[in-house]
């Protein structure tokens, strides 16, 4: 296996501050593996909000996740703040891949990062539909060049 390249926070165009929850800790005593994929769900659509091109109950494309990786690097646990950098790697025809770093609130090396695809499809059909121009735009300044793990 080989080992991910590692993105410091300033890789990443967009910052969301994310505060870590008591229930987000596991008998382990930090954030459970799985809580992170909630985090960068978090970030990707708080992004897509803000910049009015999901509307969760009306639009007509909606994104679904076909793929998710994650990479752990530094164990954080409640109440860690964290910041979450969001950029994407890939704007195809239909499908997106976002990627995502989990930053220790001070920290410039990622707790953990990762990435999901979407696919956007027609709301009703799931028929995979070309990205509309709007999200298109409000993408591109996350857009980052390939450099690939």
């Amino acid at each position: 296996m080989n080992k991910p390249l590692i993105r410091e926070r300033d890789a990443y165009p967009h910052l969301l501050p994310i505060q870590t929850r008591w229930m987000d800790n596991d008998a382990y005593g930090h954030v459970n593996n799985v809580v992170y994929y909630s985090y960068f769900d978090t970030v990707v659509n708080e992004y897509l909000l803000r910049h009015r091109v999901l509307d969760i109950e009306r639009s007509e494309s909606i994104g679904l996740v076909v793929q998710t990786q994650c990479d752990y690097f530094d164990s954080v646990a409640f109440p860690d703040r964290l910041m979450a950098g969001l950029r994407v790697a890939r704007l195809g025809t239909t499908s997106v891949r976002y990627e995502i770093g989990l930053f220790a609130e001070h920290e410039t090396v990622p707790a953990a990062q990762g990435h999901f695809v979407h696919v956007y499809v027609d709301r009703v059909t799931r028929k995979p539909k070309p990205l509309d121009a709007s999200l298109k735009a409000a993408l591109i300044p996350l857009l980052v060049a390939d450099d690939a793990d």
